[in-house]
């Protein structure tokens, strides 16, 4: 594709409004020029002559110092940006010495099975060079049995797999291998910056594992890493391995002039990326679309191909959980250009060659620096002209960078942080290590995690020899109750018509992503869960057409084990230590995939989940809490929403995704003395995220502060402190006293040492909330582009003229008064109008009403067949009777917190009626609808409406409407 293809783009881009005006940032990376060098020690001829078939001329100066290194029997690691030629630096030397000796062996590991096709294909080619020319093999979970026992019998010289084959298949089986492992001279690590968080912490263990049967064959392997960029792939490296690396960091490869572009999707990102993907497929730029999320994937392949017609044949989606036939299918029509675009997850942002590509679409901050730059990398091969768009989604993150790009475009690439001291993730993976082969005392396992060995003989799971200097295990194969991928195993989706596998989740999540009723997408089809059993591993779903997806419920509770460290950051005490979590499911909410409405909450009785974890936790102090509370603000909701917003921040620090991570705000924790934030790895025995965390709070603190300040909303959004994992649906909430908590920490004095602390009760002051006018409860306190309408209506008959309440669809209409948000005006009705009215009902976000459930639907059902309970509707009266189970009338609700009351009553409009006074009946209705308005701006903007109780005092009432309040 020519370089004009890509400006046509960014000028139709700047010329259409509507994406336009939300450019927030750009930047131009002009082309790099490429620098050669050559190596210290010329190819054997053959070898030679595999780079010359290849159209090899060259080396860059960052693969000729890594050759050297890896030559001279360093362990290597490279992390150059993409498309940098990394697969040349181990192919090299690794045909050098199967050239120099024919039982030389290499193990090749990708996390994809993809990859590892893409490089045996590479290798082969860059081989055909040599006699007799290396063998190869792929030893993954789709070689067939028969395949595996000739591998084994006559192994490689380069044998590629992939972790799982490797843990499950080859580290228990070392013996079958024994040819293999006592002549192995290399291990290739690929993609090495993939193996962090928790799957890192299993790795270091697999790989520790490895090295220990390569001594125990003999053999001391080379090891050569590759990486994409981050910022610490030395120590990354070293950590997994165990062993001392050398670090290769410069690219120096030839980069074509790239363009970068953020645009804000603050009101629809997804919008934005099926606008640009139809643009640059009419211009006939390749293109690939990477979303966060499998369900975004497959809505945005759906919605383009439906609106591109022709062209559907040419865009697919990409991901996780298609077979792998499927895959490979989609690898190759993309590689030939029969595809001209893709939708992915981040399954396409690793090496797999697709071919050249002209445009990068990103739905959503991937969240990292890394990935970023990794997924950018896949657009411009062959020096073409090429664009990357990042569209920021409405989480905190990503309108964090829309409202400050120069921070994205300065940021340098995250740390990848692992933790091998995960206890819970060590003993497992020791079990493994000593069913593979007994641990003996003087074995560097043993000495090194010595009080976990003994752990492990007190609870039986490793069993000592006489005389105490050797270990077994107890199963003889513990390899399969461990998933890398987790830290329990894996619960199977099972298609409940069909039988077939739809999909897999770690076992330790099975509760919050697949409880009975959960919604699950897999290739455009939508399935509910109809059954979990924890037992078998089972969660079993069927094919329904639902028109929204899930998003579950549940408390939690933390208790501090051990602190390992405290330090004071600004005027508050921050500590790091280990903490056990208690997570309660309690239901799931159905939430509309139009329009994003709670169609309701569903309860569930299932089991909790307690886990021990790594957490940093903040303890408010009291000066700060007495302050928020003195300005008459939620504190709680304070601290809630502080939670939400540090941990969307969390990413600026480590490379994590907030799903990694959870929270628990308390208003008094009894172990920490005073109101506490808590921030912990999200699952058992922590990955290192919270260590970090510790180590740059103030950072944690001053961003967080920023999101929230900058934010243009009024009372919080998903922008800032509304999270999308929520367990309790993003309440309580309250923007204000978040910031006000923020910068009572940020502005106070260091506090004492934490020793020298005195433990001071909190003092809880009861304190009579100001009168409040209906002009300050108005100040815009929803969205602007929210639309609600507050309904009322008067009856032609009584409840005793129709044989009582249950009747009221034999009342019939007076009037009816809708109060439209939208064009701040009321609307009469009468009774033939009430087709009008529900035409009108259904283009509103909300329906407010008092004790309109049960009374004014209820009328309404007798004059229409439509289904009023299905609008988005909010009950005011029966928000008061849940919360303080009784009811209260509107009158009293109006006097104490407006000041205002009702101008006549229910009995007065129905005399009126007999007398024709329809006017007046039409003043009343619209009295009543405007009080009713101004109790939901009210106790949308304050979280409470006010009473009078028996003892005759003035109380709040808290609400929450459940509405997306902020900009």
């Amino acid at each position: 594709m020519s370089e004009a293809s890509v400006a046509d783009l960014l000028a139709t881009v700047e010329q259409t409004p509507w994406l336009a005006v939300d450019i927030a940032g750009r930047r131009f990376f002009p082309a790099q020029a490429p620098r050669f060098a050559v190596p210290e020690r010329p190819w054997p001829p053959p070898v030679q002559r595999g780079l010359e078939l290849l159209g090899v001329r060259e080396l860059y100066e960052h693969q000729v110092r890594a050759i050297d290194l890896i030559r001279s029997g360093n362990h290597v690691v490279v992390a150059t940006p993409t498309a940098s030629g990394k697969s040349l630096i181990y192919n090299l030397p690794v045909l050098e010495a199967c050239h120099a000796d024919r039982r030389t062996r290499a193990l090749y590991l990708f996390p994809l099975k993809a990859l590892a096709q893409d490089q045996r294909r590479a290798l082969d080619s860059l081989a055909a060079g040599l006699f007799p020319t290396p063998t190869s093999a792929i030893y993954d979970g789709d070689t067939s049995a028969s395949q595996r026992l000739r591998i084994r019998r006559d192994p490689p010289n380069v044998l590629f797999t992939n972790p799982d084959m490797l843990h499950l298949g080859i580290l228990p089986s070392h013996e079958k291998w024994s040819e293999f492992f006592a002549n192995l001279k290399f291990v290739v690590v690929d993609e090495v910056h993939t193996y962090r968080g928790v799957m890192g912490s299993h790795m270091a263990w697999v790989f520790r594992r490895l090295v220990r049967l390569c001594r125990l064959h003999g053999a001391n392997p080379t090891f050569v890493c590759s990486s994409a960029t981050i910022a610490n792939p030395e120590e990354l490296a070293s950590n997994l391995t165990g062993l001392p690396m050398s670090a290769v960091l410069e690219g120096t490869a030839a980069s074509p002039p790239k363009h970068m572009i953020l645009l804000n999707g603050v009101d629809g990102a997804a919008r934005k990326a099926i606008g640009l993907l139809q643009e640059g497929m009419k211009l006939g730029l390749r293109t690939i679309v990477y979303c966060k999320s499998r369900r975004m994937t497959e809505l945005i392949a759906m919605w383009t191909g439906e609106r591109e017609g022709e062209e559907r044949e040419r865009i697919c989606a990409y991901r996780a959980g298609f077979l792998p036939e499927e895959r490979r299918e989609i690898e190759a029509r993309l590689s030939s250009g029969e595809l001209l675009a893709v939708v992915s997850t981040s399954a396409l942002e690793l090496g797999i060659d697709i071919g050249g590509l002209d445009l990068c679409i990103l739905v959503g901050y991937p969240g990292s620096i890394m990935a970023s730059l990794q997924r950018s990398g896949r657009v411009g091969r062959g020096g073409r002209e090429a664009a990357t768009f990042l569209i920021g989604h409405e989480d905190a993150l990503d309108q964090y960078f829309m409202h400050h790009p120069e921070e994205f475009f300065a940021l340098k690439a995250e740390r990848a942080v692992i933790n091998p001291d995960n206890a819970v993730i060590a003993a497992r993976h020791m079990q493994c290590a000593a069913a593979e082969a007994s641990l003996h005392r003087s074995d560097p396992l043993v000495r090194e995690n010595a009080g976990l060995v003994a752990d492990l003989v007190r609870g039986g799971e490793l069993l000592q020899s006489l005389d105490g200097e050797e270990f077994f295990s107890k199963a003889r194969q513990p390899h399969r109750g461990v998933a890398l991928r987790g830290t329990g195993s894996t619960v199977v989706i099972m298609d409940m018509d069909s039988g077939e596998r739809i999909g897999l989740v770690d076992g330790f999540r099975a509760v919050l992503e697949t409880h009975p009723g959960a919604v699950y997408l897999h290739r455009g089809v939508t399935y509910v869960i109809a059954d979990l059993d924890l037992e078998t591993r089972m969660a079993k779903a069927r094919r329904a057409k639902v028109s929204y997806y899930t998003r579950v419920r549940h408390e939690k509770s933390t208790e501090i084990i051990e602190v390992s460290a405290t330090r004071p950051v600004f005027g508050a005490m921050v500590s790091l230590g280990r903490l056990k979590v208690t997570d309660q499911v309690t239901g799931y909410d159905r939430i509309s995939t139009r329009g994003g409405r709670n169609l309701g909450t569903v309860p569930l009785d299932m089991p909790p989940l307690v886990f021990e974890t790594q957490g940093v936790w903040i303890a408010i102090p009291e000066s700060v809490r007495r302050q928020v509370e003195g300005e008459m603000a939620h504190f709680m909701g304070g601290i809630h929403a502080l939670e939400h917003a540090a941990i969307g921040m969390m990413p600026l620090l480590v490379m994590t995704d907030r799903n990694d991570l959870g929270g628990i705000s308390i208003p008094f924790h009894p172990q920490v003395g005073s109101a506490a934030v808590f921030i912990y790895d999200g699952l058992p025995g922590g990955c290192g995220l919270a260590e970090q965390a510790h180590a740059e709070y103030e950072t944690l603190l001053e961003r967080t502060a920023r999101v929230i300040r900058d934010c243009a909303c009024e009372n919080g959004c998903p922008a800032c402190v509304h999270s999308p994992k929520c367990g309790s649906g993003n309440r309580p909430i309250a923007k204000g006293a978040a910031l006000m908590v923020l910068e009572g920490i940020m502005n106070a004095a260091p506090p004492v040492e934490a020793a020298s602390q005195e433990f001071v009760p909190p003092r809880i002051e009861m304190t009579e909330p100001p009168a409040a006018s209906v002009q300050d409860t108005i100040l815009n306190p929803l969205p602007p582009d929210f639309r609600y309408a507050v309904l009322d209506l008067e009856t032609r008959r009584s409840a005793q003229e129709v044989g009582g309440w249950h009747r009221a669809d034999l009342m019939g209409v007076s009037c009816v008064v809708v109060y439209d948000s939208g064009a701040d005006d009321f609307r009469d009705y009468g009774q033939e109008d009430v087709p009008r009215l529900v035409g009108e009902l259904v283009e509103f976000d909300l329906v407010v009403g008092f004790n309109i459930l049960r009374f004014d639907y209820a009328v309404l059902g007798g004059l229409s067949r439509f289904d009023f309970s299905s609008l988005p509707t909010l009950d005011i009266l029966g928000s008061i009777h849940e919360t303080l189970g009784y009811r209260l009338s509107l009158d009293h609700l109006a006097r104490e917190t407006l000041g205002a009351a009702k101008s006549a009553s229910g009995m007065q409009a129905l005399a009126w009626w007999k007398e024709g006074r329809i006017a007046d009946i039409i003043s009343y209705c619209r009295q009543d609808v405007a009080v009713t308005r101004d109790l939901f701006l009210f106790g949308a903007r304050h979280g409470h409406l006010l009473f009078r109780n028996k003892a005759e005092k003035i109380v709040r009432v808290p609400v929450d409407w459940g509405v997306k309040l902020g900009g």
